[in-house]
């Protein structure tokens, strides 16, 4: 089966010399969760940020369905972000507007540059994103401005503007690190099971290990910027995750 996405060589050394990634290589195929894991500074968000070019990696490629997202520009490299959807640790909601208003904004990707501004939504756009914040038990929660939500609530609200891209791929950035744990497992199963539901492959940054053992279908730990471990959660035995951790047990104490 052809790769979805394709991470070659992927190298990022930023200003003050500081190397962020070193020879990063994956293949991601459509449907797999995957789970990234590692301390704190091993480059898992400078990784999803350079997939999605929220950075520009130093060398190597990322290829997505066959393109480069490395040299596309302009419009071509807007077509491969609509595709990517993207949630982050700290949720990036506008939070003036409505959740409702929130999550149509994962459209305006797909969308003219005028529709966009003038916030043209189509109804089948609006029906899609009333049906996913049911789906993650926001629906009374639809017309309220998101300044007035919790924490959780909150990236759920990211969790669906991701989706209303509809994307073959979702980056998923640190989603549950600032969340309690109940909030933690509702965010996770919103993402995972809408994912599994639309066959849609994810790349979800972790600090918490038994989270990514109990939902990936892969994980990929990563220390100094490196690849240490990639394979199946079962395969990842305690004594890589030791090694992994290796200075700093405190964080993996706190997982």
């Amino acid at each position: 089966m052809k790769p979805l996405l394709q991470v070659q060589q992927l190298e990022m050394e930023y200003a003050d010399g500081t190397k962020a990634l070193r020879g990063i290589s994956f293949d991601v195929h459509k449907g797999e969760f995957i789970a990234v894991i590692g301390p704190s500074g091993a480059g898992k968000s400078t990784l999803l940020r350079s997939i999605n070019r929220l950075v520009t990696p130093t060398s190597g490629d990322i290829v997505y369905e066959g393109e480069s997202l490395m040299t596309a520009k302009g419009t071509g490299l807007r077509k491969l972000r609509s595709n990517i959807g993207m949630i982050f640790q700290h949720y990036n909601v506008v939070d003036r507007l409505s959740v409702l208003e929130n999550v149509l904004h994962g459209n305006l990707g797909r969308m003219s540059i005028m529709s966009g501004l003038f916030n043209r939504y189509s109804e089948a756009q609006k029906e899609m994103a009333i049906h996913l914040l049911k789906k993650v038990g926001l629906e009374n929660e639809i017309r309220k401005r998101v300044d007035e939500l919790s924490g959780g609530q909150r990236q759920r609200v990211g969790v669906c503007r991701a989706l209303a891209q509809n994307p073959a791929l979702i980056l998923a950035d640190e989603p549950i690190a600032s969340l309690d744990p109940k909030s933690s497992a509702i965010v996770m199963e919103s993402i995972y099971e809408n994912c599994l539901e639309q066959g849609i492959a994810c790349l979800v940054n972790l600090h918490q290990v038994d989270v990514a053992k109990k939902y990936a279908t892969r994980i990929i730990a990563i220390q100094k910027g490196q690849i240490l471990f990639d394979g199946k959660p079962e395969d990842l035995t305690d004594e890589l995750i030791v090694r992994l951790y290796e200075g700093k047990e405190d964080e993996l104490l706190a997982s």
